[in-house]
C-alpha cells in the first residue's frame, strides 16, 4: 500500500508541479529538461504505465511537438488562434518563427467515448491551454465578443474556464495553482 501511495504522490507531483514528494528545484529541472525526477527503482512487476517494462526503463516522448487537426477554414481559424490566444501558426518556411510554449505540466487523458466533458458529442478532442492569469485572459476574450464560462469552483490544481473556437471546437483554459 505504501508503494502505491508513493507512486501516486510522485505522479501527481510531476504532473501538477507541486511538492508532494520532490523538492521544487528537482521539479523545475525536470520541467525544463522534460525528464521526470529520479526516484528509487520500481519493484519487480511494476506496470508499463510507470515508465518501466520488465524492469527496464522505456524510452518516453519528451513533449508534444504539434497539434494537427482538420478545419473548415484553416487560414481563418489559425488567424483566430493567433489574434485571441497568441498562438502563432506554423511558419511557411523552415526558418520562420514557431510558437513556443512555456515549460509546465501537460495532461494526456483519453476519455470514454460517451463523456460529456467536451460538450458536443461530435467533438472528439479538446485543447487545454495553461494561462498565467485566468481573469485577464477571460476579460480579453470577452472584450473581443467571445463567450467564456469560468468554472466558479477552485480546484486543488487551479482554476478553469471554457470557450469554443469559431468552428465550435472546445477549449479549456487552466490557471495552475501557485
Amino acid at each position: 500500500m505504501l508503494f502505491l501511495r508513493r507512486q501516486l504522490l510522485r505522479t501527481l507531483s510531476f504532473a501538477f508541479g507541486s511538492t508532494f514528494v520532490v523538492g521544487r528545484n528537482q521539479l523545475a529541472t525536470a520541467a525544463q529538461t522534460a525528464v521526470e525526477p529520479k526516484s528509487s527503482p520500481a519493484p519487480a512487476g511494476a506496470a508499463v504505465r510507470d515508465g518501466v517494462a520488465g524492469g527496464t526503463e522505456i524510452e518516453k516522448v519528451t513533449g508534444i511537438g504539434g497539434f494537427f487537426f482538420r478545419a473548415k477554414d484553416p487560414k481563418a481559424l489559425a488567424l483566430w488562434y493567433e489574434q485571441h490566444l497568441g498562438i502563432l501558426p506554423i511558419p511557411t518556411s523552415y526558418g520562420g518563427t514557431v510558437w513556443q510554449q512555456e515549460a509546465g505540466s501537460t495532461a494526456f487523458a483519453p476519455f470514454p467515448e460517451t463523456s460529456k466533458y467536451f460538450g458536443d458529442p461530435q467533438k472528439v478532442w479538446m485543447l487545454n491551454f495553461r494561462v498565467r492569469d485566468l481573469d485577464k485572459m477571460t476579460a480579453q476574450l470577452q472584450a473581443s465578443g467571445i463567450e467564456v464560462k469560468i468554472d466558479p469552483q477552485a480546484y486543488p490544481n487551479g482554476r478553469f474556464a471554457r470557450l469554443h473556437d469559431p468552428e465550435g471546437n472546445p477549449i479549456e483554459l487552466w490557471q495552475p495553482k501557485g
